[in-house]
């Protein structure tokens, strides 16, 4: 049984992880949030020390880390708002803890490498949740998609349209330098999933950018693509909306609709268990990803020319 550390345990995806935790066989023994709303660990670990202070959380961290080996955090979940993940792995791995960072790692692509740093100075390892990348559906197009033997790429439309609230753009979710804005926060798995199907990424274009909608269009070794994101729910199509859905998700091929809808939930629970069994992604896994967010996030968007993707006419 591993101890595990948790830094935003208040946050939108802490559950999965502690769901996770307690899944894989291990243990929650402290976590952090200034928020206090954190009512939900009494589902999983009723028993964790709970701190609203970094200071404390850190000295009760090594405090443990002093104590006997049993007692020590193996591990830190970091749940933590994008732009202290960086931060906080550094914390971790000075902990002599190994960490497990949700998505995006980091905001750019240079911090990466001082973290590589961090890990060859302490000995210790960052993972990361590239979720899809354990999908059944998503590693069954991998496979298929490396066993081919074409002369043309794939047609790819990416679609991803999270509902969210006027609460969103208050939030930290809603700065850009916190979050890296909406690709950033809510694209980067789905642009990671893309470079882990099609191969290395040859081109990056931004038709569209603002606060809740982003569009462009990427070309790998093995495809073509045109995406669209947004947390706006006019962009939810009718017959979804007709459903009572405020979510919508969708991925074609070459015009076929690749279903991975379903199985999202334990998707946390399979990459723990990938990285407790030493499989885990690391720091370089991220690059391709943080690269593509990171140039979207700066890129002069070109409006409706080129191959754009169809929602933006709208």
């Amino acid at each position: 049984m591993k101890n595990f550390a948790m830094i935003g345990a208040a946050g939108y995806i802490a559950p999965r992880h502690m769901q996770a935790i307690k899944a894989t066989g291990n243990r929650l023994v402290a976590a952090l949030d200034p928020n206090d709303s954190v009512g939900i660990i009494d589902s999983y670990f009723p028993d964790a020390d709970f701190f609203t202070e970094f200071e404390r959380f850190d000295r009760h961290i090594d405090k443990l880390r002093r104590q006997r080996d049993e007692q020590k955090v193996d591990y830190v979940s970091i749940c933590s708002p994008n732009y202290l993940h960086d931060s906080h792995m550094r914390f971790a791995l000075r902990s002599g803890a190994d960490a497990i960072c949700e998505k995006p790692i980091v905001l750019n692509p240079w911090n990466i490498d001082g973290l590589l740093e961090i890990e060859k100075d302490t000995g210790r390892r960052i993972n990361t949740i590239l979720q899809l990348r354990v999908h059944p559906s998503i590693v069954a197009l991998r496979e298929k998609v490396q066993a081919e033997n074409r002369d043309h790429k794939h047609e790819v439309d990416l679609t991803y349209i999270t509902s969210r609230g006027h609460w969103y753009l208050q939030s930290w979710k809603g700065d850009e330098k916190k979050s890296g804005g909406i690709a950033t926060n809510i694209g980067v798995h789905f642009y990671d999933m893309l470079h882990f199907i099609f191969g290395e990424l040859q081109d990056n274009v931004v038709h569209h950018s603002d606060a809740t909608s982003a569009a462009g269009y990427l070309e790998y070794e093995k495809a073509r693509v045109r995406w669209f994101l947004s947390v706006d729910y006019r962009y939810v199509p009718d017959s979804a909306k007709a459903e009572g859905q405020r979510t919508y998700r969708s991925i074609t091929v070459d015009g076929e609709e690749i279903e991975f809808s379903g199985g999202f939930t334990d998707l946390h629970t399979r990459s723990y268990e990938e990285i407790l069994a030493g499989r885990g992604y690391g720091l370089e896994a991220n690059r391709v990803a943080i690269e593509t967010v990171a140039h979207i996030r700066n890129a002069e968007p070109l409006g409706l020319t080129g191959d754009y993707h169809p929602f933006l006419e709208r």
